[in-house]
């Protein structure tokens, strides 16, 4: 009934004065062909905010082999990019070397997407890109981004498998990390406003101090920002819970000195 509701809409719309589609529903696979027909209207009908989210119920994510696949290359089969705003949820994406259509993105969230392809390459293309969202997609082995977001403002990385974190980020002034102990290398930050570290591990163990240390050294701005939150959870039975405090303390005063 959902997708006779939607196919009716469409068919009645002019397709003109759209600024926003957003479809959210649990759709698999198996819907591609209506999904497929509702994103070409969006894009024909000059919609700058698409939000596709398929993602049935919380914590209960149907196989990645049933997800439906985003088009991509879709948004630049247009004259003109229109998008501003992407918002994908559980579906997959596959990003070939050259893909046009996001000249004219400024923000892009990905939640429970798998990404097949190369993640740099489809941020190369997003020059004027300000908020980027990366949380709990797969196909990543790490977020090592080696050209400039100079119009980069805001970046949440939550849940993602990656063995680092690294991006060349001039204007960030927001950035919060969710996920395992890893380094984290954030270049050319000056503007660095407020920072949010949480680390999974259910204590932060001995191992992972210099990978801490790591990260604080990777953020060249931090002893400056105005708000910082570090959330690192320590077993108050471990003998090195106290070290691990120094330790951190040490690399706090270090920065500010």
């Amino acid at each position: 009934m959902f997708i006779e509701t939607v196919n009716s809409i469409i068919q009645q719309h002019s397709g003109i004065g759209f600024n926003k589609f957003s479809i959210k529903c649990s759709l698999w696979k198996d819907h591609s062909d209506h999904l497929d027909r509702w994103i070409s209207f969006a894009l024909a009908s000059k919609a700058r905010i698409l939000d596709i989210n398929l993602w049935p119920q919380r914590n209960n994510v149907g196989p990645t082999g049933q997800v439906y696949h985003f088009p991509l290359e879709a948004l630049g089969a247009q004259d003109c990019p229109f998008i501003q705003s992407l918002f994908l949820t559980n579906v997959s994406i596959e990003t070939p070397s050259y893909i046009c259509g996001f000249a004219k993105l400024r923000k892009l969230h990905l939640h429970r997407v798998r990404i097949v392809g190369n993640l740099p390459g489809l941020l190369l293309n997003c020059s004027i890109l300000e908020d980027l969202a990366l949380i709990t997609c797969s196909g990543v082995a790490d977020l090592n981004i080696p050209h400039r977001l100079d119009k980069l403002r805001h970046l949440l990385i939550s849940n993602m498998r990656v063995q680092m974190v690294g991006f060349c980020v001039p204007d960030l002034s927001y950035f919060w990390y969710q996920g395992a102990v890893i380094p984290i290398v954030l270049d050319g930050c000056s503007k660095l406003q407020k920072a949010i570290l949480t680390f999974h591990r259910r204590w932060v163990e001995e191992d992972h101090i210099k990978v801490l240390g790591h990260v604080f050294n990777g953020i060249p701005s931090i002893s400056a920002m105005k708000v910082l939150n570090v959330h690192a959870n320590m077993h108050i039975n471990k003998p090195v819970w106290s070290l691990q405090v120094a330790v951190l303390n040490y690399y706090l005063l270090f920065r500010a000195s």
